[in-house]
């Protein structure tokens, strides 16, 4: 039997072990707390996912299969195309782009973009799926030797005037001097006629709505197809009223180069 005092250390022990569990206890939730808090201000802060503008890579071995493309075997193929983009390249609609003269490179990339879902179009994504590597091909190497010169039987919309004539003077600044503050390079330096970067559309005989549309989707991020990011950061930083301006001096026939294609 035991005595008063071991009796009395026996109870001072068990509450002092109780308060040290229950204080235990109470850690160990608390870290859990701040676990999960810390976790879940991560998954929100982390960075997205990197997104991969475009698969193509302007490789020796892509570079050679849009060479070799077939121009009588495009035409054939672009059949189904002459529906939106016109039996001579040339759209009847402002907001289908002409196709007409196309740069092959640029043709090939865009079908490419398409197929892979880089490039969002209900539309063309749908009839990408059916167009292989080759078929692009031969398709860039048709639209890329059709002539961009106005024929009496087509039914093209281009050329279409300037809805405000005043805002060339903004366009010419653009397309020829860029706007070296904000770090935009001229039009010309990568659509031509001064250099033409692989992948860069022509944009002489390019229809306005379509332009405009395009510059549109690439301000908001809609479309995120361009390699380094190029048309985004320079399509953000573009006013409406220079967006329109650029997009209708260049759908008017303007932009220079247009005689020289």
């Amino acid at each position: 039997m035991s005595s008063p005092s071991q009796s009395a250390h026996l109870r001072i022990g068990a509450r002092c072990f109780g308060r040290c569990f229950g204080t235990l206890l109470a850690l160990l939730a608390t870290t859990v707390l701040l676990s999960g808090s810390d976790s879940s201000g991560q998954s929100e802060n982390s960075e997205p996912p990197i997104r991969v503008p475009s698969n193509v890579a302007w490789t020796q071995d892509t570079l050679a299969l849009i060479s070799r493309g077939d121009a009588f075997r495009g035409l054939l193929l672009a059949r189904r195309c002459n529906h939106c983009h016109g039996e001579e390249g040339f759209s009847s609609v402002p907001g289908f782009p002409n196709l007409a003269g196309e740069d092959r490179l640029s043709f090939w990339k865009q079908m490419q973009d398409f197929r892979a879902g880089k490039r969002t179009s209900p539309v063309m994504q749908s009839i990408a799926e059916g167009v292989s590597a080759r078929d692009a091909a031969d398709l860039a190497a048709y639209f890329a030797m059709l002539p961009t010169t106005s024929d009496a039987q087509d039914n093209r919309v281009f050329p279409h005037a300037m809805s405000d004539p005043s805002g060339a003077s903004v366009a010419i600044r653009l397309i020829v001097f860029g706007d070296g503050q904000r770090g935009i390079p001229p039009c010309q330096s990568c659509h031509g006629p001064v250099s033409y970067v692989k992948g860069a559309p022509p944009l002489a005989t390019q229809n306005s709505a379509y332009l405009q549309e395009q510059l549109e989707h690439f301000s908001n991020g809609d479309r995120a197809n361009d390699i380094n990011v190029r048309m985004r950061s320079i399509a953000r930083q573009l006013t409406v009223e220079e967006k329109t301006a650029v997009s209708e001096y260049y759908g008017a026939g303007l932009g220079p180069g247009v005689t020289s294609r």
